[in-house]
């Protein structure tokens, strides 16, 4: 018997918290941070694990992660796996080989990827630099 999604199925933000910030790829201590020194590793941890959490924290966070209060409220991974596999085959079957049966997508998370990989790569060369220019004062410094 398969486990399909009922109006009593509850959506567990706290899971979801943890879905969306890997999925943008922040690390717990990272998220910790970005919510206040009263925060840690520990805290999220524990937070991801909560099936509710209160309206205001969850706005802090959503404020944070920098996504809708409502994704973390409503993401349903059922729901999304099966409307997933419902276009993939309704695509499958849309018309046979012919040259419209191609349907381009843009995988949301493989551009979220890819923002946040553009982000490391000016952080780093942003270091690059710094060193440098630190480099440069060093070596002003040394010859007075």
């Amino acid at each position: 018997m398969t486990h399909t999604s009922t109006p009593n199925h509850k959506i567990h933000e706290g899971r979801n918290v943890k879905r969306f910030r890997e999925m943008l790829g922040i690390k717990q201590d990272a998220l910790a941070a970005d919510l206040g020194d009263d925060w840690n590793q520990q805290k999220i941890s524990l937070l991801e694990q909560k099936e509710t959490i209160d309206a205001p924290l969850l706005a802090q966070i959503s404020a944070v992660l920098k996504i809708p209060v409502e994704a973390i409220q409503n993401f349903d991974e059922e729901q999304a796996v099966n409307i997933i596999a419902n276009t993939i085959n309704n695509n499958d079957n849309a018309s046979g080989n012919s040259l419209f049966s191609y349907y381009p997508t843009v995988n949301p998370i493989e551009k979220i990827i890819q923002l946040h990989e553009e982000k490391i790569a000016l952080y780093e060369r942003m270091l690059k630099e710094k060193d440098e220019m630190m480099g440069r004062l060093e070596r002003l410094i040394e010859k007075k």
